[in-house]
Formats: C-alpha cells, sequence, structure tokens
C-alpha cells in the first residue's frame, strides 16, 4: 500500500486538499481531526491533558482556547503537551493504516501539518506539500477569530521554512491559484499512484 504525506503550513490549504484526494478515492487520516477527537467531551487524552495542565478542561473536554493560551510561547509547555498526544495520535494512524490495508487499498493519504518537522516523512513513500505565497497564507490565516500577527508569527517560527519543504517534497501543489488548479493537479497525482508500489505498508 502507498503511504502518501499530505503536508503544508499553516493556512496552505492543506485541509481543502485533503478533501480534494477524498473526492479522488484517496481515504485520508487527518491528524488534527484526531487531536480533536482526542481531546473533545470523553476524549482519551482529556484526563491527561487535565493533569499536565490544571483548569483548561471544562464539562468533560479541553477548552481549547484556554490549552492554547498555558502552552502559547512556553516550549516547555509545548513538549508537555505534545509527549500526550503524539503517542495517542500516531495509535489512531496505526489503526487506519491497518484497516485500509485489510481491504487491500492500493494508497492512502496521511495529512499531517508539521509532517517535515516530526520526520514523519521517513514513513511515507511520497510526500505532498501545499504552498502559496506568503501574503495569501497570511490574509487567509488572519481572518480566522482569534488570531494575531504575533501568534501567527510563533507558528511559523515552529514551521520549517517553506523553501526547505518544497526541497524535500515529492510533489508541490499550489493552492494560490483557484480550486480548479489545484484540483486538476491533484488528480494528476493520483493517476500516478497505480504505478508505484509502496514500501512502508506493513512494515518490514
Amino acid at each position: 500500500m502507498l503511504v502518501i504525506g499530505l503536508t503544508g503550513s499553516i493556512g496552505m490549504g492543506k485541509s481543502t486538499a485533503a478533501g480534494m484526494l477524498r473526492r479522488l478515492g484517496v481515504p485520508v487520516h487527518d491528524s488534527d481531526a484526531a487531536v480533536h477527537r482526542l481531546i473533545g467531551r470523553g476524549g482519551r487524552a482529556v484526563r491527561r491533558i487535565g493533569d499536565a495542565f490544571p483548569g483548561v478542561v471544562k464539562e468533560g473536554a479541553v477548552d481549547r482556547a484556554a490549552l492554547g493560551a498555558r502552552v502559547f510561547g512556553d516550549p516547555a509547555a509545548l513538549k508537555r503537551l505534545e509527549a500526550i498526544l503524539h503517542p495517542m495520535v500516531a495509535a489512531e494512524k496505526g489503526r487506519f493504516l491497518r484497516r485500509w490495508a485489510s481491504r487491500r487499498r492500493w494508497s492512502v493519504a496521511l495529512d499531517v501539518p508539521l509532517l517535515y518537522e516530526t520526520k514523519g516523512d521517513r514513513h511515507c513513500d511520497a510526500t505532498i506539500l501545499v504552498s502559496a505565497p506568503a501574503f495569501i497564507q497570511a490574509n487567509r490565516v488572519l481572518r480566522r477569530p482569534g488570531m494575531t500577527r504575533a501568534r501567527l508569527d510563533e507558528i511559523r517560527a515552529r514551521q520549517m521554512p517553506e523553501a526547505e519543504k518544497k526541497r524535500r517534497a515529492t510533489y508541490i501543489v499550489p493552492t494560490g491559484l483557484g480550486y480548479r488548479l489545484t484540483f486538476h493537479r491533484l488528480a494528476e497525482i493520483v493517476a500516478t499512484f497505480s504505478c508505484r508500489h509502496g514500501k512502508h505498508w506493513p512494515p518490514r
């Protein structure tokens, strides 16, 4: 089974690209969605995060704004949070891969925002990077509720420079020129998958 890593910096259009891949018949595991399930009401990470960050759990779920305020600008706090969440997300990803492999799916995609930063690309047969000019990225992100320039700058500082991501990517998909062009480029890429064989799943 071919494992494709889908990634892109904040505001680059990765979620839209993931939806397009699903339309093209490629199952996608969304790491952000997995996190939301883990920290939502009854999620498996709620108790541990509440113990590590007292006061951030409200009505059985992690208050994302409160948690964000605790880890924003605090690398040590962020590492504590990642130490809780990353193994749980990895376990969900493993279940996703096993499920689709058992159905003899020929390709799947892993939607991971920090794919290169966490060295997740080592476990992928190819990677797709979605990218747009910096001014488009900023315009998209700063329209989000609660987002500020300082927060955007802090997020960018934790992410690999765009030029380095482009150097590492197998495929680069532009997202700043309209939906149709992005979809067409992804369709071209997906058409090549049937000619390739995966080397990373099942694990050897």
